[in-house]
């Protein structure tokens, strides 16, 4: 049964109303503001006839402080005024009460409105409460969604290193070594996800490249490598189809290319290239330089630092080159590349 609390320095006036919901409805009553306040700070109520004429708080002021109790701040609020004035309407619903009625109380009047509240206020809680249970639903689904999703990306990227047995784990070295750069830049959570993703696919191209070319132990000639650099526009052109991830192609599309312009597949220079493929760019060539490939052995880490100085500014973008050179600086024991098999 619903609690409805009266509040009302008339006596009479108080008991005369708890008996016309007393049939319906548990009903107690309050003789001033600071009793309601009392009361609600210890008891739960559905609803509140309040009063608007009492001595030293009135009900415009015990309303603001019930609004100021926790979990109170949309209990609904039936005014009770004796006053035949519009003003008096106007500024009883302006100030956050549900309705209003007239003294004297008609008892139908009165058990009318105090159901109709009661109803409005129980189906906005429903839909409220439904609201809250769909979107978690939602939110549930989007993560079954973003794990499928990276688990085909984790998949995907195996698959392209599986070509490869030079470069096994480069992808997701690649991916963790630019998350790194960006989180030092400063990216958000929600971009440094998209970075990972970014990072782990920036070689699906090379699907599209023969595996005799992608496992030569020699120096490729002009036409396999010319093949070669063909794998970020295949990379790009896979990738764009999946347009539920927004800019995923960037980093396959031009991970290659160089802060002076004189990379591929177009030339870009300097701020032209995407951020993530120049953040891409910088972990890209750290993770070549300290992984045994077909064509030499792991470089030492003052050579591979000497690398990443001297393309400061012409590989690669100042700024990212920074930081990849401070994360080598903090790598006392060369632990940050990846293990050699």
């Amino acid at each position: 049964m619903e609690r409805i609390l009266v509040v009302d320095d008339d006596a009479v006036m108080a008991r005369t109303i708890h008996k016309m919901l007393a049939q319906s409805y548990s009903s107690f009553m309050a003789g001033s503001g600071k009793d309601a306040i009392k009361y609600l700070e210890k008891y739960e109520a559905d609803l509140v006839l309040l009063d608007v004429n009492m001595p030293e708080m009135d009900g415009f002021e015990t309303l603001l402080k019930i609004r100021e109790i926790r979990g109170l701040e949309d209990l609904p609020v039936l005014f009770l005024t004796a006053e035949d004035n519009s003003n008096i309407e106007i500024k009883c619903l302006q100030a956050g009460a549900s309705d209003f009625i007239r003294k004297p109380v008609v008892p139908e009047v009165l058990r009318l409105r105090v159901s109709h509240i009661l109803e409005l206020y129980k189906l906005r809680n429903n839909l409220a409460s439904e609201v809250e249970k769909q979107t978690d639903k939602i939110r549930r689904q989007q993560d079954i969604m973003r794990l499928m999703s990276m688990q085909m990306v984790y998949a995907l990227s195996d698959t392209i290193e599986a070509k490869d047995k030079y470069t096994n784990g480069h992808s997701h070295r690649v991916a963790e070594y630019s998350k790194e750069i960006a989180r030092r830049f400063g990216y958000s959570d929600e971009k440094l996800d998209e970075v990972m993703t970014t990072g782990l696919l920036h070689d699906v191209g090379k699907i599209g490249v023969p595996d005799t070319i992608i496992n030569k132990t020699g120096k490729l000639d002009d036409d396999e490598y010319a093949l070669m650099k063909k794998h970020p526009a295949i990379g790009a052109g896979i990738l764009e189809k999946i347009t539920t991830v927004p800019d995923i192609a960037i980093g396959a599309h031009w991970h290659h290319e160089r802060y002076d312009g004189k990379g591929y597949p177009d030339g870009l220079k300097g701020e032209e290239i995407p951020e993530i493929a120049r953040i891409i760019g910088v972990a890209d060539a750290y993770d070549a330089m300290t992984s045994r490939r077909s064509y030499r052995d792991v470089m030492s880490q003052e050579k591979v630092r000497e690398q990443i100085v001297n393309g400061r500014g012409t590989q690669f973008d100042p700024v990212f080159a920074d930081i990849m050179l401070k994360m080598i600086d903090e790598d006392k024991e060369y632990k940050l590349r990846g293990n050699i098999s």
